[in-house]
């Protein structure tokens, strides 16, 4: 499956996945709910451990993060809730939050968010010239409503190679996207802890 892009790679690292160049300093403050108004995020020690350096967390913050994560960016709402995550390296994540009016909302939310990361790799063929895409389905986590793990790799003409992971979870009318991105391919996505990070943020929504 292959899909390239024109842009440089500074755009490609919000674009494709979010990894490497923008990601190795931390983001701009901004003006944040409280914790005790949305359902918990993730901590900083809760997320895949890296080798070699500690993780670091932004406020948790209403509305939609920007950039706008690659997949599922689209469709997230403006009544989103974010937060960002980040090492000293080119290591990166994200958590976002949406809390529907009912369950039938947040059901057809979450299947639209499934729907488009299945289809991540195929659009982005269809849109840009300079990399090539390919995704991964990890299967399904049985924790609350269920999580959905996917795996997205990228590869730039000029030889960039960044990998992500995604999952979609929900517990009621709340749905929870999680994405962990950094430089490397499959073989370097941590996927058995990126599940433990994904139950532990879909157990914190009720």
């Amino acid at each position: 499956m292959n899909v390239r892009t024109r842009s440089t790679r500074l755009t490609l690292a919000a674009m494709a996945t979010g990894a490497a160049v923008a990601l190795t300093a931390a983001p701009a403050a901004s003006a944040g709910t409280s914790a005790s108004d949305t359902p918990r995020f993730l901590k900083p020690g809760e997320l895949p451990p890296h080798p070699t350096s500690p993780w670091y967390a932004g406020p948790v913050t209403a509305g939609q993060p920007d950039p706008l994560p690659i997949c599922v960016g689209a469709a997230l709402p403006s009544i989103a809730t974010h937060r960002t995550y980040w090492t000293e390296y080119d290591t990166n994540a994200l958590q976002v939050t949406v809390v529907e009016r009912d369950t039938r909302r947040a059901k057809a939310f979450a299947a639209l968010l499934r729907k488009d990361l299945a289809d991540c790799a195929k659009k982005l063929m269809q849109q840009y010239p300079d990399i090539t895409a390919t995704r991964k389905y990890y299967g399904r986590l049985n924790v609350e409503e269920g999580a959905h793990v996917y795996g997205i790799h990228t590869v730039s003409a000029w030889g960039a190679s960044d990998i992500g992971l995604f999952s979609v979870g929900r517990d009621g009318r709340t749905v929870a996207v999680v994405k962990w991105a950094q430089m490397g391919t499959f073989e370097h996505a941590q996927v058995d802890d990126f599940k433990a990070t994904t139950a532990r943020a879909v157990n914190k929504l009720h």
